[in-house]
């Protein structure tokens, strides 16, 4: 049995304006799908916030003012998010993070809340693969060497749900052979 056959898996990442789910706001959200059968599907969207991006925010993940002050609103891309990862296990590194923003931009835009599974790389690799030196994302592709294409940007919601798919490949193999 293939690992990708427990899904189907959304495997997804959000950047924002700061980190209160509350007090912030998403800029960009980005999923990448993989249904039962191998086969991946990708999705991502810029977000206007509404609001200034602090600097010390995009010296994080470069995402500037300018580059999301023609995207859509939260509750455009909420929709299309959810259309997109329907009937399937939400996956996200250190879950509480993205889910946190996902769900109070999802109850601010009026728009149903997650009700699906949910999987959290970060808790299923500590599982998995107990005493690495550290479980931050950017640590782990490279004790992993996770593939990357030269124009993939570290804190970038496209990016990063790429090498968190990975590590979910990973992590599920070895909970497999146990």
């Amino acid at each position: 049995m293939q690992w990708f056959e427990l899904g189907p898996f959304t495997v997804f990442d959000v950047e924002t304006t700061g980190m209160s789910p509350v007090n912030d706001r998403i800029v960009q959200i980005a999923a990448v799908r993989i249904d039962r059968d191998g086969v991946i599907s990708r999705w991502q969207s810029f977000v206007n916030p509404g609001r200034k991006i602090p600097a010390g925010v995009v010296a994080v993940h470069h995402i500037t003012d300018d580059i999301v002050k023609g995207a859509p609103a939260f509750a455009r891309v909420g929709y299309e998010f959810l259309d997109f990862a329907k009937d399937s296990t939400l996956v996200a590194h250190n879950a509480r993070f993205d889910l946190g923003f996902l769900q109070e931009s999802l109850n601010r835009t009026g728009l149903p809340l997650w009700k699906g599974k949910t999987l959290d790389t970060l808790r299923l690799i500590k599982t998995t693969h107990p005493h690495l030196p550290s479980y931050k994302l950017q640590s782990l592709r490279a004790i992993f060497q996770l593939d990357s294409a030269d124009d993939m940007q570290a804190h970038r919601a496209d990016a990063d749900v790429e090498w968190t798919l990975q590590l979910l490949g990973i992590a599920l193999k070895a909970a497999m052979q146990n």
